[in-house]
C-alpha cells in the first residue's frame, strides 16, 4: 500500500502540471468597427458602378443618348449621382442583356429610364 500512496502523489500533481504547461494559451485582442465588419458591399457597389459607366460608353448607347438630348458628361455626373439600389438595378439589366444583340425594347426602355433619370437630375 505504501508504494501505491508514493505513486499516486506525484501522478496527482505532476501529470495536471505537464498538461497545463503543454496547452497552448489562447489569445484575444479587441479589434475595431472596421475589422468586424467586411467591406464587399463598397467594392460591388464600385463594380456596379464601372458595369453601368461602360454601358454608357458604348456608341450605340451614346447614339441613342444624344438622340434624347442627353451628353454622355451628364450621364456620367448622373450615374456617378445614383443610390447604391439604382446602380445594382441597373447593373442587374445590363448583365440581362443579350450580349451582341439589336437593342430590344427591354433595352431602350433601360436607356429611357437612365435618360430620364438625367434629365430630372438636371
Amino acid at each position: 500500500m505504501q508504494s501505491r500512496s508514493r505513486l499516486g502523489r506525484p501522478l496527482r500533481w505532476g501529470l495536471p502540471l505537464i498538461l497545463a504547461l503543454q496547452l497552448p494559451l489562447a489569445q484575444a485582442d479587441l479589434i475595431g468597427p472596421e475589422a468586424a465588419m467586411p467591406e464587399p458591399a463598397t467594392s460591388q457597389l464600385e463594380a456596379d458602378r464601372a458595369k453601368v459607366q461602360e454601358f454608357l460608353d458604348k456608341a450605340n448607347v451614346k447614339e441613342r443618348l444624344q438622340a434624347m438630348g442627353v451628353s454622355g458628361v451628364n450621364a456620367s455626373q448622373r450615374v456617378d449621382a445614383l443610390t447604391e439600389q439604382e446602380v445594382h438595378a441597373l447593373a442587374q439589366r445590363i448583365d440581362g442583356m443579350p450580349v451582341g444583340a439589336a437593342l430590344s425594347q427591354t433595352d431602350l426602355i433601360l436607356i429611357l429610364l437612365v435618360a430620364v433619370l438625367i434629365i430630372v437630375a438636371i
